[in-house]
């Protein structure tokens, strides 16, 4: 496998996949690796190689890709191996022949996930047994959950930033869109939907608009790309097992906003809710996920919590760092540590 610079600089890599699902279709996706490169020590003396303790796989959203270099440092710090995917027709993985954001099922990404994680094992020179993390937002962090559940072997620990578990509203909104799109799903699924265009989440999010973070409009466009039917009726498929129950062992967290913000028109009270999910139903949707699930509220967040403003994912931050410290296996609670008790 060959790493080659990317687009984010010094400290990452990525690597191009191709892997074919069970369709026989052969998919191309694309792995970032974050490296911190090595600055002046301040002795003399060669300082010891920090542990590794785990990877951390992240898949981002849908019509999005990996851009979040402080995530990346964040999970670095804690002693973990932190890598992207940046999944098939998305960001760096988009192909001129192919329809942006397309999916006509969400275990079509099983395969590049699978490819994913076989990469990192082999970069990393460790045990497939060794500890993986899972991170997913928005509908990467459903492709995670049901991924997962699917998988529970292969992964240890799955941390989802607000992700779309369910549609607004509740259930009963969900059935009855499906029952709208699913008829035009199976006969033509590359169909566009003619939808309300809204770029507020972006608005809220892009140095170019009111946000800091600088995004490539190519690979994450200002109104997302277009809906499709099969897309859409893969989504609401996903909706459908979770709430029939994931039955997830692993330890879960869930991290959301606590309020979100709808509508047609700017309000400014996007700048610090969700103006994407309901929040209400996604954190009722999570507490169904699993065993072992926590849930963290962030006041203030935006969708993707960790692009709010400084402040806000300072607290979320600490957040995922206290449920780090208590259910991963970096390191001993501090209660533990120096033979106290």
């Amino acid at each position: 496998m060959e790493w080659t610079a990317d687009i984010l600089g010094t400290d990452f890599q990525s690597c191009g996949l191709e892997a074919a699902g069970p369709d026989g279709v052969i998919r191309h996706a694309t792995l970032i690796r974050y490296r911190a490169q090595p600055g002046i020590q301040a002795s003399d003396d060669p300082q010891p190689p920090a542990k590794r303790y785990g990877a951390i796989l992240f898949l981002h959203g849908w019509s999005d890709y990996f851009f979040n270099t402080e995530l990346a440092g964040f999970w670095a710090d804690q002693g973990y191996d932190f890598y992207a995917l940046d999944m098939h027709n998305h960001g760096r993985s988009l192909r001129a022949d192919m329809p942006g954001g397309y999916v006509a099922n969400l275990t079509d990404y099983d395969a590049e996930i699978e490819e994913a994680i076989t990469t990192i094992h082999a970069d990393r020179g460790v045990s497939p047994t060794g500890s993986l993390t899972l991170m997913g937002h928005s509908t990467g962090g459903l492709v995670a959950a049901l991924w997962a559940s699917r998988h529970p072997d292969r992964v240890q620990y799955l941390v989802l930033d607000s992700p779309w578990l369910e549609m607004h509203g509740s259930s009963l909104v969900r059935r009855a869109a499906q029952a709208m799109v699913s008829p035009l799903a199976r006969i033509r699924p590359e169909t566009i939907l003619r939808l309300p265009e809204r770029g507020f989440y972006f608005r809220s999010i892009s140095s170019t608009a009111e946000g800091e973070w600088t995004l490539d409009e190519n690979y994450r466009p200002p109104l997302a790309f277009p809906v499709r039917a099969g897309w859409l009726s893969a989504v609401f498929a996903g909706h459908a097992q979770v709430a029939r129950g994931l039955m997830l062992e692993m330890p879960v967290l869930v991290l959301t906003s606590t309020t979100s913000a709808n509508g047609m028109v700017w309000q400014e009270s996007m700048r610090r809710s969700d103006a994407v999910l309901d929040v209400g139903v996604i954190a009722l949707r999570a507490m169904a996920l699993g065993r072992t699930v926590t849930l963290e509220r962030i006041d203030g967040a935006l969708h993707d919590v960790f692009l709010s403003a400084p402040a806000v994912r300072k607290d979320a931050y600490a957040r995922l760092a206290r449920w780090v410290n208590g259910f991963m296996d970096n390191k001993e609670p501090e209660h533990r540590r120096g033979g106290d008790t």
